[in-house]
């Protein structure tokens, strides 16, 4: 009996070992998380994040005293505005301009029309004694030719030549007298010019100060009707506030929206821009409010793209009108838009989860048997949770949606899907090289002449250069 124990305990560990060898060699059962490739409808969707404004507005700008060039005042510094977001009413107050710029002009004016007053005043006074004095002259040439007549008149009774003389002296003197008398007539017509010219410069001055007085008064601004203030909008980023300057060329304040025609304002990478087109449906989301889905429409697509701030990405602006009146949306909310862009209706998708990168590389796991491998895969358009597949996998094709844990030594497979997406891609750098070369060799060609066509110019070239005899 004790034996029978003895072997017994012996054989416990040999039926463990057998049992490890019979059984440890088996295939690792998969536990990892798949999902089957999937052919039906697909929707390509945009995303991108925009800025609630509404389509119309009124601006508040500058005073319309500010657009006279006359004036001189070019720009002033915003030195008070109320709170972005204020309800106003028609005629209340909405902020001040800087009136330090205006009063330093004004001061200028003051000393300008003190000067063009004296300068009046001197003129008229040296007009008053020219004219005196040709005034004079005339008297003078006067009464020198009436002796001269009384002279000649008495004459008669000399001799010829003293006569003739006397004769002489008189046509001298009337000849000065008229003379005098037309040199009074230009002086007098010099002088008025000069003091008019004084008077209108006065008269100038003077209206400009009276001008900028107006405009000195006008610095505070109202607003013209009633509804909620926004700053403007200057680009990028710019936002004109207290410390901005106002132009002539910029003269907008701030703005009063029109909150029941509103806009979602956004920008698209230059690489989705060709598929957005105008009309196209827009699901729109508001950070502010994540439980409201408002619906929309594309109404407006630029067509010249521009830079991100620090980024030398190229976006283009959209326009997406929202359809609706919502009480609780305000101007410069962000937005989230979803632009649908085409329905596919039978296409291969699969979540975006289940494709990974290297380098160029786009592939998936897929289970082959009971193991993984690395499958390349030739991709399509994505939207937010599935990319399509253009090749490389069929319907019913189950994928890993993350990383299996062995992936130690598996190889790829579909390589000859990787090397025809790199003839693809050379095919096209070929081509767009190609163009870029025939666009450039067109424009090295020399213009012709207005009226002259390329075959004139080659039956000019044929014909021989006559030698000199």
């Amino acid at each position: 009996m004790k034996n029978k124990k003895i072997l017994l305990i012996a054989l416990i560990p040999i039926l463990l070992i057998i049992i490890f060898v019979a059984f440890g060699n088996q295939e690792k059962v998969i536990t990892d998380l798949t999902i089957k490739v999937e052919r039906g409808p697909f929707q390509v969707e945009i995303y991108s994040s925009g800025e609630l404004e509404s389509e119309s507005s009124e601006n508040i700008n500058i005073p319309e005293k500010m657009k006279d060039r006359s004036l001189r005042i070019y720009e002033l510094t915003i030195t008070d505005l109320i709170e972005e977001g204020t309800y106003v009413d028609s005629g209340d107050y909405v902020g001040t301009l800087d009136h330090k710029a205006v009063e330093e002009r004004i001061k200028t004016m003051q000393d300008e029309l003190e000067k063009a007053l004296t300068e009046l005043q001197d003129a008229k006074i040296d007009s008053n004694l020219n004219l005196s004095n040709q005034r004079d002259q005339i008297i003078n040439s006067g009464l020198d030719l009436e002796e001269k007549r009384i002279v000649m008149e008495e004459s008669i009774y000399e001799s010829p030549s003293v006569q003739k003389k006397a004769q002489m002296d008189h046509d001298k003197a009337l000849r000065k007298y008229e003379q005098d008398q037309n040199a009074y007539k230009l002086k007098r017509e010099q002088e008025e010019n000069k003091v008019t010219r004084k008077f209108i410069n006065y008269r100038q001055i003077s209206d400009q100060l009276a001008e900028l007085e107006v405009l000195f008064n006008s610095l505070e601004i109202y607003s013209p009707k009633k509804g909620l203030l926004t700053y403007y909008k200057q680009g990028f980023g710019g936002v004109t506030k207290v410390g901005s300057r106002v132009t002539q060329w910029s003269p907008v304040i701030a703005t009063i929206p029109d909150m029941t025609n509103l806009i979602s304002r956004t920008f698209i990478n230059e690489i989705d821009i060709s598929k957005v087109k105008l009309n196209m449906q827009v699901k729109i989301g508001i950070d502010a409010f994540p439980s409201k889905e408002l619906e929309g429409q594309v109404i407006s697509i630029a067509n010249v793209g521009q830079n991100m701030p620090n980024s030398d990405a190229k976006v283009f602006e959209v326009k997406v009108k929202i359809f609706g009146d919502d009480p609780d949306l305000r101007p410069a909310m962000t937005t989230s838009n979803v632009v649908r862009a085409m329905t596919l209706q039978d296409t291969l998708f699969v979540p975006l989860e289940t494709v990974f990168s290297n380098d160029s590389l786009q592939f998936v796991y897929r289970l082959k048997g009971r193991k993984p491998v690395k499958q390349i895969v030739a991709l399509g358009d994505a939207n937010e949770n599935f990319v399509l597949i253009k090749a490389g996998l069929k319907e019913g094709d189950e994928l890993f949606l993350s990383t299996p844990d062995e992936t130690k030594g598996l190889e790829y497979e579909g390589l000859e899907i990787y090397a025809q997406m790199l003839k693809e891609k050379e095919e096209k750098e070929a081509a767009e090289q190609k163009a870029k070369k025939e666009f450039e060799e067109k424009n090295k060609k020399p213009q012709l002449p207005p009226g002259v066509t390329a075959e004139m110019m080659r039956n000019m070239q044929a014909k021989p250069t006559a030698q000199p005899n």
